[in-house]
């Protein structure tokens, strides 16, 4: 089996993992794609992506291009001559990228495909209840996720995990997918599979502001799922309305407790300083939040400064 020449795309701290396992194997990374170092904090300060960090710290040659159909970096990437591009948690590639490679542009993607093609698939799986999920390879093709499958592999989703933790999981999943796949190309054994139709609703849209809102009118399950789900980032929110005001909340832990109450969905109380919510089949527990300008706190926390009056409850969109 002959090494592979490798460009890797990626921008997160999730593709980290493929490409460490890329370095440690016998196929060659010639250079590493990334997005442009970005403004952040309160300085705005530029700052640079995970994997270019990564990269850097390993020696590897970095590009930071702006624009994918530059002419420029076609023609540099012609240069470094790659059998294959490894993309992983990047932005959408043009034609006269992916199909440079003698042996074709794959991307890993953080579902079992065709189920959560799109922008947030660990998100959606915990949110809509899925009991397992996966990491697939795919040959890239001009429309989002529904290239040709190379390589699958699946996990099961634990009762209470959140989207971060879940993450790491799939992270070191996806590398072992890597490999196995590049393997797979480099021995001239890949036999992909086109992807069959998917259900409308099984689909990983971009979060939102109006998507990450949480609804109190809904079953207590849903509630619990959508909060891990949007754990630790973006994070489910809410609209306080307590004391007189109306506040944005972050919302970052809860359980939910299946009883019967009299309260109005949205409705808070206070049972054993702890806060409750009513919603239709029972109570949600908020147990850790977060009020502007302030860091999360727990409940018990938050109660021994701050009053919630009797009429207080979390609005509904």
């Amino acid at each position: 089996m002959k090494p592979l020449r490798i460009i890797y795309m990626g921008t997160p701290s999730f593709a980290i993992s493929p490409l460490q396992k890329i370095l440690d194997s016998k196929h060659k990374v010639v250079a590493v794609v990334t997005a442009p170092d970005r403004k952040s904090g309160r300085g705005k300060k530029l700052t640079p992506s995970p994997i270019k960090v990564f990269s850097q710290e390993h020696g590897l040659q970095v590009l930071q291009p702006p624009n994918l159909k530059d002419p420029a970096l076609i023609s540099q990437l012609r240069v470094l001559a790659p059998d294959v591009i490894v993309v992983v948690a990047f932005r959408m590639l043009p034609k006269e990228v992916w199909s440079l490679p003698t042996k074709g542009t794959f991307n890993i993607h953080a579902s079992l495909l065709p189920k959560y093609r799109g922008a947030a698939p660990i998100h959606w799986a915990i949110i809509n209840g899925e009991n397992e999920t996966g990491v697939t390879t795919f040959f890239i093709n001009e429309q989002i996720d529904t290239g040709e499958i190379i390589a699958q592999k699946s996990l099961a989703i634990h009762l209470e995990e959140n989207t971060g933790q879940l993450s790491n999981r799939l992270e070191k999943l996806g590398a072992e997918l890597a490999i196995e796949t590049l393997n797979l190309i480099a021995s001239n054994q890949v036999k992909s599979i086109p992807q069959p139709e998917n259900e409308p609703e099984s689909l990983a849209p971009k979060l939102t502001r109006e998507n990450t809102q949480l609804e109190w009118n809904q079953r207590g399950q849903g509630i619990e799922r959508k909060v891990r789900g949007l754990q630790p980032f973006p994070c489910a929110w809410t609209m306080l309305s307590n004391n007189g005001q109306l506040l944005y909340c972050k919302i970052h832990e809860v359980d939910f407790i299946e009883r019967k109450q009299p309260l109005e969905d949205g409705q808070i109380f206070i049972e054993n300083q702890q806060i409750m919510v009513a919603v239709p089949n029972g109570i949600v527990h908020v147990k850790r939040l977060q009020l502007p300008n302030k860091k999360p706190t727990s409940d018990k926390e938050l109660l021994n400064g701050y009053s919630i009056d009797t009429q207080a409850f979390f609005e509904n969109p």
